[in-house]
């Protein structure tokens, strides 16, 4: 097929592309009418007896819908999926299968019975819609109260790439460095920072659902993970119940049970031994082979949603943009 040969051909209407064009910005203004502006207002409020995977599946639809909190206006489809892939070139496309169940403000009962005793991973919505978190922190506010703090920052996109290493610097130096300029990949992995800055810690809270645990309040670990987009945590598991709380930009995760560890490989070593040693979104088949068999399921977490991460699952973490996470590891 030859194409146009200059920029006007593509504006007559004899052209059957942009017929089709002006017959898809048609068609996406009369569906846009029919929407809530925000993607709050679109409600999707179902009954108990519509699968969970099903409610999944149109919950992502509508944050596709609405990307970063705005509908893609004056956009075709294509045009509106374009930008999609023009902004995060790598955002994967999870299949229905896969799909990680999310719930909208679960009783403790259910969430106990249904998926913390099962150890079975689910996503939380509606709990921390009124954390001072969600609307307060950007980076303008990080510099404000933690400006001048001196952070350890992990210098890498993964902590097992042999150029990993870590560093002292501050939070202004940090995001600098590693989230305006983008010179390279550096993350901040916090175990302490809100002990160190109780301004940061008044405007997030412990999820009622951690009471569920044995543990006490007092053992249950808080973690601040904020990097740029392209950080990586490999595939790895840990010993303890993790509700892992997105609060500015998203993340795409993959969860594997622990039943499929013959699978994955894990370092042999004793410092990597829950870390495994497969490059998740580009494995070598040859070298891993059963990793092709190992059943996953999978998630792009955006801002107030909670990821419940069972202990001993196995998960792989990607930033697809600047991404600030809270986690609270518990038993």
């Amino acid at each position: 097929m030859s194409r146009p040969s200059s920029p006007e051909g593509l504006a007559t209407s004899s052209c059957p592309a942009a017929d089709q064009v002006s017959a898809g910005n048609t068609m996406w203004a009369d569906i846009r009418a029919l929407l809530p502006n925000t993607k709050e207002d679109l409600k999707l409020d179902f009954s108990e007896k519509v699968e969970e995977s099903v409610i999944s599946l149109l919950q992502q639809a509508r944050d596709l819908l609405y990307g970063a909190g705005s509908l893609c206006s004056g956009s075709t489809r294509e045009t509106c999926l374009q930008k999609i892939r023009n902004d995060h070139t790598t955002v994967p496309s999870i299949k229905s299968e896969e799909v990680i169940p999310r719930l909208h403000c679960p009783s403790l009962e259910h969430f106990r019975d249904n998926y913390m005793i099962p150890q079975k991973p689910v996503i939380l919505e509606g709990i921390v819609d009124h954390w001072p978190c969600m609307k307060k922190w950007s980076l303008d506010y990080l510099r404000q109260i933690a400006g001048c703090r001196t952070v350890p920052v992990e210098v890498g996109s993964r902590y097992t790439d042999e150029e990993w290493s870590q560093t002292l610097m501050i939070v202004n130096d940090f995001i600098d460095q590693y989230i305006v300029n983008k010179n390279s990949i550096g993350y901040l992995a916090q175990h302490q920072l809100f002990d160190q800055i109780p301004e940061l810690k008044q405007d997030i809270c412990i999820p009622d659902y951690c009471s569920l645990g044995e543990g006490e309040e007092d053992n249950i670990t808080i973690n601040a993970w904020f990097g740029p987009e392209g950080t990586i945590s490999p595939l790895h598991q840990d010993p303890q119940q993790n509700f892992l709380v997105q609060v500015i930009g998203r993340k795409y995760i993959r969860l594997y049970s622990p039943q499929e560890s013959e699978n994955l490989y894990p370092h042999e070593t004793q410092i990597l031994h829950n870390t495994s040693q497969v490059d998740v979104e580009d494995p070598d088949l040859v070298k891993f082979p059963k990793f092709e068999r190992a059943a996953f399921q999978a998630c792009i977490l955006t801002p107030g949603q909670v990821l419940f991460i069972p202990v001993k699952y196995w998960h792989y973490v990607r930033s697809l943009d600047v991404s600030f996470s809270v986690s609270f590891w518990w038993l």
